[in-house]
Parts: C-alpha cells; sequence; structure tokens
C-alpha cells in the first residue's frame, strides 16, 4: 500500500467508525435482557415441521422470496428473548420477513435430525457447529446461488435491533452482500440520527487497562496470562454503559485481574500494534480485519495468542462472566462453543441451588 493508498484508508477508516456509532443501539434494551427469565417462543408465522432447508430454499424460490433466515436461539436465552420481542414483533418487519424470506427457528442442542441447505442430514445440533452458530441468538440467511446450491450469504451474532435488523435486511435484500460489508453499508447510508458527536462520549480511563506500548505479540512466546482486548471510541454511547453497568462491577473487575487487559481506540489509524498471532497494523485496521461492525468490541486470546472468541454485539454482567470462564476454565481445548459453556454453567447454577434448597 503506497503513501497515497494508505492516507485514503486511514481517512475513511476514521469516518466509518464515527457513522457506525450512529447506528449501534447502546444498552438501552438492559432492562429487557435483565428482566427476560424464559425463553420466548418463535413467532407463529415461522417454519413448522421438519426442517429441510434444501427443501425451503427451493420453495422460497418458487413462491419469489429472496431465500431462508435460520434463527438458532436457545433455552433461557435472554438476548434471544429481547430479539424476538422488539424486533420480530415489530408488525411492519414481521409482514417483511414473511414476504421475502421463508423462517425458521432452531434451538442450538436440538439432537433432532435435519437436511442442511445442501442436502446433507445431520442434527440440529451439528448444523450449528457446522455453522459456527455458536453464541445466541444467531442469525443465518441462506439462498440459491447461480449453481441452483444452497449458500450461506450472511451470519449476525447477537441480538439485534429493530433499526439495525431492518438495516440488514436491505443489505441483503437489495443484493450489497454482494459488492461490499455489511459495516462498510451500514456507513454509506446518511445519518439518521444527525451529526455525530464525539463530544458526549469520551473513552473512559480505567485502572483495569494496561498502558502503552502494548506487547500483544504471542506468537513466538507465550505469555502468562490470557489477553482480553477491547475496542472503543469517542463518540460510543453503548461504551460509557459498558462501562458502567458490566466493567463496574466488583466481580467481573476481579476476574479481570487475571487477564492482560488492554484497551485500544478503534478509530485510531496512525498508531501501530503487534497483534497476537504477530501481524502488525492500526488499531482501526485490526476492527475492520475482525469484521466488527459495532461498539465496543471484545475479543479473548489464550496465552499462546490464540483467538478463543469475539463479539461486537450487546454483552451484559453474565455474558461476560461466561466469556471469561470459557477461557480461564479452558473449557475452548474441548472444542466448546460459548453457547455450551454458558448453558453448563446454567444447569450447575440450578443444581446447586436446588440442592441447597432440599437441605
Amino acid at each position: 500500500m503506497n503513501t497515497g493508498q494508505r492516507n485514503i484508508y486511514q481517512t475513511r477508516c476514521s469516518s466509518l467508525l464515527c457513522l457506525l456509532l450512529l447506528l449501534w443501539t447502546p444498552l438501552s434494551i438492559a432492562e429487557t435482557i435483565e428482566s427476560g427469565l424464559r425463553h420466548v417462543a418463535n413467532p407463529e408465522w415461522f417454519h413448522h415441521g421438519l426442517i429441510d432447508l434444501e427443501a425451503e430454499l427451493e420453495a422460497a424460490r418458487v413462491s419469489g422470496k429472496h431465500g431462508v433466515m435460520v434463527l438458532y436461539t436457545t433455552q433461557g436465552c435472554t438476548y434471544c428473548t429481547a430479539f424476538i420481542k422488539k424486533s420480530l414483533g415489530d408488525e411492519r418487519t414481521a409482514n417483511r420477513l414473511q414476504q421475502q424470506f421463508i423462517s425458521i427457528g432452531l434451538e442450538i442442542f436440538d439432537d433432532t435430525e435435519m437436511t442442511d441447505h445442501q442436502g446433507n442430514d445431520m442434527s440440529i445440533k451439528a448444523f450449528a457447529e457446522s455453522q459456527k452458530a455458536g453464541m445466541a441468538p444467531t442469525l443465518l440467511f441462506y439462498v440459491l446461488n447461480d449453481d441452483d446450491e444452497g449458500e450461506l450469504i450472511y451470519r449476525a451474532i447477537g441480538y439485534q435491533s429493530p433499526e439495525r435488523f431492518t438495516k440488514m435486511l436491505d443489505y441483503l435484500v437489495e443484493g450489497h452482500n454482494k459488492r461490499t460489508s455489511f459495516r462498510d453499508y451500514l456507513a454509506a447510508l446518511p445519518p439518521s440520527g444527525g451529526p455525530v458527536s464525539t463530544s458526549a462520549h469520551k473513552l473512559i480511563d480505567d485502572p483495569l487497562f494496561n498502558s502503552p506500548p502494548h506487547a500483544l505479540d504471542r506468537s513466538r512466546f507465550a505469555s502468562d496470562r490470557p489477553l482480553f482486548v477491547l475496542l472503543e471510541a469517542d463518540g460510543c454511547e453503548a461504551c460509557t454503559n459498558y462501562h458502567e453497568l458490566v466493567l463496574a462491577d466488583e466481580k467481573i473487575r476481579a476476574t479481570l485481574g487475571r487477564f492482560e487487559v488492554v484497551r485500544l481506540d478503534a478509530s485510531d489509524n496512525k498508531s501501530h500494534i503487534v497483534t497476537p498471532d504477530g501481524q502488525r497494523m492500526t488499531a482501526a485496521q485490526w476492527y475492520q480485519q475482525e469484521d466488527f461492525s459495532r461498539l465496543p468490541a471484545l475479543m479473548f486470546f489464550d496465552e499462546k495468542g490464540k483467538q478463543v472468541l469475539k463479539t461486537d454485539a450487546l454483552v451484559e454482567l453474565s455474558r461476560m462472566t461466561n466469556s471469561m470462564g470459557l477461557v480461564l476454565d479452558r473449557a475452548y481445548e474441548q472444542g466448546w462453543s460459548y453457547q455450551r459453556y454458558a448453558r453448563t454453567k446454567s444447569i450447575e447454577a440450578s443444581n446447586k441451588k436446588a440442592a441447597e434448597a432440599a437441605q
């Protein structure tokens, strides 16, 4: 990349970050998240019966629909509850989905047999693993390609606000996914909330954060602690709320003491770092390389620099606790996904509570 190209890239990257801040709903749904104790059933207009994605894709084409949307949830997932109630519960969105997609709801841990989008028979649980649906909710969008084969065109992980979900449907149905990333598509849209202000929510310092320069490279020598990287930027209300509602929690802070904690400015396109796998780049370039489109964005690495988990979706106390536990308990070495770990911990807590009540 020559100097002129680099300057263009850096300017564009910085402006993308500012515009994206307008499109990320902050932790305003925290009350819904914390109070949603039960999993909400999928909408009645979702597909019911045997799951044959290959056949459903053909049915979608015959009926003039764009494709098939699969929503992976799991019992007790409050983020799923919020998405189903707020985003799928919107009448206009529901009507649009019924016109443009066949919608199917699946349970991540279901052992029921199904047929995938390429005609392979497997369990619903195995399909979730093959499609990297390891954190609920996960949205998967499929279409028939030019060779009449089922193809995954987009994966969205975590809670999607009504506004963001509507833009996601626009992005897919209008074919923008063939030309650009969802992040760049969002950034190119005209701001819907007025001019971007970076003064209202400044980056917040915290004693937890290691001071620069940061030695993140673990490709040659392992560290004695796992690594937690937090990407934020000025003007990010969700980042402010993450500090106030998650990082301020005493138990979270105590557990983070077992990590090397690094906070980077996702809009910084000047200062270079060396990533855990040995790549040299700016924080802004790293943010884009990881295909993030929201802030804050979280990444967890083990002592050798292996990325264990990353997300730019909504993270509140329980999800943060389980994310750290997945790393510290080394459950990922057994091939466990985030959701399997979280489910196991939930069952353990329920059994402990039942045993204490029986005494």
